[in-house]
């Protein structure tokens, strides 16, 4: 933690800083929080990576990129509102129709006072609230939604897609304004999965909210399962041990490859190359069934839990990771071959669906939206946590910001991520897989880089040791606006391209 980064000297000068590496949590008053937006607008380089509340305060999560300083501010809200952060970061304006949403405090000076993942459907008002209020569901057609208007000097057409699509996909609304066949403005509804999982957390033992934790997003088990176990562990001072850490970064990096050859295919097969869809299928198949038969689930889940992991690796699934590893290095270089040598998958992902650096870092995008974009963030070298202290992570980075190099990201990170795999198997450390959680009340949070990016889970315990409020951020929740962005200026047939280069998370960012 830099001590000595503005960011950290503008807080001590406002209140008292509790540090909790590599996090420094402050409470403001609400002229200091009034001053912290202020120097937001004029300080780009401070991001802002989550905001939430509880039923009397706002949190908010900041990372300042040119020190690596990372802290949560919190604001009390005793009258029920809270200065917004929107002007000054237009990735918070979601979170704070979210936050008004669940919570019921309001967002002072946000301008898009549409209902986000209330679609009327909701038992209760503001769930989330000291004292929700009954209300009947008031059910909503997506033409009820208010999509903002457009104006322009030519005839526009709306194009409404979802929230059913074709094939088995997640439910999200997307509202085309087009010229033809040019995409003027694409706006997104999301919240159609949206689960009550943060109130599912509350009240639960850290081992149930594990189980919990790893059904957020199933593609990212191991990540969002790894994120609250830290959380949880960083709440009550205690560390997994030694082969927990080292079973959880195997995990996590087969988990990622699974991914990225799900996407490499998939974007592929969105530009009628069905080859290479084909190709990484069966790479990807071999990948869950090597993670089935060495950690008991295809998907990994309820492998991670706070203080440790649940399965170990016997002598026979190490040299089986280790063949599959092997076989996967010498296949993985042909991908990349196979994709630099079609010329008219080329034609389609070059220079489609662009996101401008300026607008990436604007959000805090991460994971491979950004590293596609020159922002080369990653929670495994900007806040390293076991096993990647250890370890020499390789970061892709991009600057042409368009579906090619998000293509080129994922490809690159596949053997980045096989190279740290063997690694780690290489040095396994011996001992045990787990320790007990004390029973106690404590805060914490934790930053964990999943295969879309990095996952925030903040954690607040009672004394009894149960969840009294859990937040997850999946990486989706500041990567989803920018695909409005990315469509913009292009044809309305490469949206299927688009979307797949981003495939955000339905249900991570509906909670």
């Amino acid at each position: 933690m830099e001590s000595s980064s503005p960011l950290m000297v503008f807080l001590a000068e406002k209140a008292p800083v509790f540090l909790q590496a590599p996090w420094a949590f402050v409470r403001l008053t609400r002229p200091g929080w009034c001053e912290l937006i202020a120097r937001l607008d004029t300080t780009p380089a401070w991001a802002l990576l989550a905001l939430w509340a509880e039923p009397k305060d706002v949190h908010a999560a900041l990372y300042d990129e040119e020190s690596g300083a990372f802290a949560l501010v919190a604001l009390a809200c005793p009258e029920g509102s809270f200065p917004s952060f929107s002007g000054a970061r237009p990735g918070a304006v979601r979170f704070e129709r979210a936050i008004q949403d669940l919570v019921g405090l309001r967002a002072e000076g946000l301008e898009d006072q549409r209902p986000w993942l209330d679609h009327g459907q909701f038992p209760v008002r503001h769930p989330l609230a000291a004292s929700p209020e009954d209300q009947p569901p008031v059910p909503r057609a997506a033409t009820d939604y208010a999509f903002l208007p457009t104006q322009s000097n030519v005839v526009l057409h709306q194009i409404p897609v979802g929230p059913v699509h074709a094939g088995i996909i997640e439910p999200g609304h997307f509202r085309f304004h087009a010229n033809g066949e040019t995409v003027v403005r694409l706006e997104a509804r999301l919240g159609y999965v949206h689960k009550g999982v943060e109130k599912l957390f509350e009240g639960k033992t850290p081992a149930e909210g594990a189980r919990l934790a790893c059904r957020i997003s199933g593609d990212s088990a191991v990540a969002h399962a790894v994120a609250f176990a830290r959380s949880v562990e960083s709440a009550v001072g205690v560390e997994a041990p030694p082969r927990a850490h080292a079973l959880r970064g195997i995990m996590a990096e087969v988990e990622r490859i699974a991914n990225h050859l799900g996407d490499v295919g998939a974007i592929g097969n969105d530009a009628a190359f069905a080859f290479l869809l084909a190709v990484c299928g069966v790479e990807r198949e071999r990948t869950l069934e090597v993670a089935g038969a060495c950690f008991g689930h295809r998907l990994m889940m309820d492998t991670v839990v706070p203080g440790g992991v649940t399965v170990d690796l016997a002598p026979e699934s190490i040299e089986r990771l280790r063949a599959w590893a092997a076989r996967l290095s010498h296949e993985a270089p042909r991908l990349e071959s196979l994709y630099d040598s079609t010329s008219s998958l080329l034609e389609r992902t070059m220079t489609t669906g662009v996101v401008s650096a300026a607008l990436v870092h604007r959000f805090a995008a991460g994971g491979y939206v950004g590293r596609a974009s020159a922002r080369g963030f990653d929670a495994r070298t900007a806040a390293p946590y076991p096993p990647y202290t250890d370890l020499d992570v390789t970061v892709p980075v991009f600057s042409e910001g368009d579906v090619d190099a998000r293509m080129r990201v994922r490809l690159r990170e596949i053997p980045a991520s096989l190279n740290l795999i063997t690694a780690l198997l290489d040095s396994l450390p011996e001992g045990p897989t787990g320790v007990p959680l004390p029973t106690r009340a404590g805060e914490g949070v934790a930053l964990v880089e999943g295969f879309r990016g990095e996952i925030l889970t903040w954690t607040r315990l009672g004394a009894d040791g149960r969840i009294k409020r859990c937040h997850p951020r999946d990486p989706s929740g500041l990567q989803w606006p920018l695909l409005e962005a990315a469509i913009e200026g292009n044809i309305v047939a490469d949206f299927p391209l688009c979307n797949k280069s981003f495939n955000g998370s339905y249900s991570g960012h509906d909670l």
